[in-house]
């Protein structure tokens, strides 16, 4: 595989961040990218190691030591065909995904893994650049019809490859503009819209049609949607955000994190918004609540709105930086995670809990009461503590709740189709994602419950496979 001593003579390198001076003044992608011989060199380092545990680790199931072969050795083409056979759109995902594949690559028991996702990345902008990726349209259909749900990762996996086998497949969304979680959840400085938009007329030229601004539910019924589709593919993803409720909580000043992600992604892409109902951070005190990926993606945006401070709170304990005995290689490393945004001036905190918001008479918020706890293992279950005299007041303006969500929406579609919930109240599907209505089917945090845009992929992926026998059949 690539050079089968890379690793032993090329040491890994990143391609880094733009200036931080530089990047907090605008929305443009802040990573970097290595030169052509250098991106090779990166390649080579994947090692002839027996057992591809990164394959194993990759929820698409991407055959990565075949296409770090072909890249090193400077086969464009291949290198891209072979991604592309896994992963609907590999370009997006070498930008967003953690990459859990490199957490399970062997040589990340040395903390030197290959740099598998900026090489994903690479590949495909490769051979965008080259003109290998052109449309390919299905030769034939097969006259059925196919509407799916929803247009976030889930969604257009499985638009991707129903389209391919011949269906007709037109995809719905609520929001003006396809996407899904891909556009109007990730900020435009981790994840430019113009690569969505490439893809996008991709998939426009090979024969899939989007609909949006339509809400599946309301604007359309269940016995038009079923009268007009042979099958139905839902991927509405679970949008159900996590609530915090505290004393305060309907202050001027608390929002949901998607709700200021969405409007920041709306603004940057040309929309406004009154004073009103603009949500902003500029000349703030911003508290963050929520200590993973969208409570990082706030921070971030919150430094680029000119906030005076960003704090981020976390009701766990701070990770260890390294694997304990307990985490071993190769699975996925319960460590600390620091993104670019923290980089550019965040106070993080832990094993902090929320008493309360605090606010002025006028209903606008202007404090935040927090207290330190402590976890405890009481026969195997975690307990959570307060830790007496330990309350603390926080001079804060603004709270982004960024705490993950529940489950998906019930209200409007999914109850208007009469759908089964299970215990979570995510859409209950069996082993081939058919929900309890015969025709409709289900793929990616719908029924998963909340995850990462790869596993939305292949959720879509598998549900795309059996709607394809389903329609075969019937």
């Amino acid at each position: 595989m690539g050079d089968p001593k890379g690793f032993m003579t090329v040491p890994r390198k990143e391609a880094g961040y733009r200036p931080t001076k530089e990047r907090i003044y605008d929305y443009g992608e802040v990573e970097q990218t290595l030169n052509e011989k250098d991106r090779q060199l990166q390649a080579s380092r994947c090692m002839d190691c027996g057992i591809p545990f990164c394959h194993w680790g990759c929820p698409v199931g991407s055959k990565i030591p075949e296409w770090q072969d072909a890249l090193y050795r400077g086969r464009k083409d291949e290198a891209y065909y072979i991604l592309h056979s896994t992963n609907s759109f590999p370009e997006i995902t070498g930008r967003v995904c953690p990459a859990p594949c490199e957490k399970s690559c062997v040589l990340a028991i040395h903390e030197e893994s290959v740099t598998i996702r900026e090489n994903e990345c690479a590949t495909v902008e490769q051979a965008f650049e080259a003109g290998i990726v052109v449309p390919n349209p299905p030769k034939t259909r097969t006259g059925k019809k196919v509407a799916v749900i929803g247009s976030g990762p889930a969604g257009l996996s499985a638009a991707d490859l129903l389209n391919r086998a011949g269906h007709l497949v037109t995809v719905f969304e609520k929001n003006d503009a396809i996407g899904g979680l891909l556009r109007y959840g990730i900020p435009d400085f981790k994840l430019n819209k113009g690569i969505i938009d490439r893809r996008l007329n991709l998939f426009l030229d090979e024969g899939i049609e989007f609909k949006t601004n339509v809400n599946v539910g309301v604007d359309v019924t269940k016995k038009d949607l079923l009268a007009e589709y042979d099958a139905v593919l839902l991927a509405i993803g679970a949008e159900q955000p996590r609530n915090l409720p505290v004393e305060g909580r309907d202050l001027n000043g608390v929002h949901f994190a998607m709700d200021f992600l969405m409007q920041q992604n709306k603004v940057v892409a040309g929309q406004s918004f009154s004073e009103e109902e603009r949500i902003l951070a500029k000349d703030k005190n911003v508290l963050v609540i929520g200590g993973g990926d969208t409570g990082s993606d706030c921070v971030g945006t919150s430094i680029r709105q000119k906030a005076t401070s960003v704090t981020q709170i976390e009701i766990l304990p701070k990770p260890p930086e390294k694997r304990v005995d307990n985490n071993p290689w190769p699975y996925w490393p319960n460590t600390l995670r620091t993104s670019s945004s923290h980089k550019e001036g965040c106070e993080r905190r832990w094993s902090l809990s929320t008493k309360r918001f605090i606010g002025d008479e006028s209903g606008t918020l202007k404090q935040v009461e927090i207290v330190q706890v402590e976890w405890t293992n009481e026969d195997g279950r975690w307990v959570m503590n307060e830790v007496p005299g330990t309350n603390e007041i926080l001079d804060i303006d603004l709270v982004l709740l960024a705490m993950g969500f529940t489950q998906p929406v019930h209200v409007g579609l999914l109850d208007e189709l009469d759908v089964e919930y299970d215990q979570r109240g995510n859409v209950k599907v069996n082993e081939e994602k058919q929900t309890s209505v015969e025709n409709i089917f289900a793929a990616g945090d719908v029924e998963k419950g909340a995850s990462l845009v790869v596993h939305a992929i292949e959720a879509g992926k598998v549900a795309a496979k059996n709607v394809d026998e389903f329609l075969r059949k019937n």
